[in-house]
């Protein structure tokens, strides 16, 4: 393995962190950025998403917090369950490596206040963009939800 190849799979693993860590905090532009400016989120059964607005578009609702009491800074309302989002992404394999396009296949569940939400599958391809690498397209395959899924149907 040459060190082109380690640098650009850290760089992946970075993307893919940046993806879950901002979405689970609510932080749109930043998962918006882990995306190419042209990239495309393709839910299995949805109509893909192309372009960092209409991902946003896309997804904002569903991690949002429900009301403004469900935010971790206004804990005004005690007896209402607060808004957790906590994606797990495991068994991170690179599917092909070369220096203008890298393949990855994860797993992943999430965590929501109601326990194990949904779980299933991403299959990803990212690009060189300056030093960074970033998802050109990444399309999700929920395999299981909970009937109490907080992320709808």
């Amino acid at each position: 393995m040459e060190l082109w190849e380690l640098v650009a799979r850290e760089a992946c693993r970075d993307t893919l962190a940046q993806y879950t860590h901002a979405g689970d905090r609510f932080l749109m532009d930043e998962y918006a950025a882990a995306f190419c400016e042209d990239g495309v989120l393709e839910i299995r059964g949805l109509e893909p998403a192309r372009g960092r607005a209409a991902i946003v578009e896309t997804v904002g609702g569903a991690t949002a917090p429900r009301t403004p009491s469900d935010r971790p800074d206004r804990p005004d309302q005690p007896d209402r369950p607060k808004r957790i989002v906590r994606h797990n992404v495991t068994n991170v394999r690179f599917e092909s490596v070369a220096p203008e396009e890298i393949t990855v296949a994860s797993y992943f569940t999430v965590f929501t206040e109601v326990g194990l939400d949904h779980m299933g599958r991403y299959r990803d391809r990212l690009v060189p963009v300056g030093d960074r690498w970033l998802i050109a397209h990444r399309f999700v395959s929920t395999d299981w939800r909970s009937p109490d899924t907080t992320f709808g149907r």
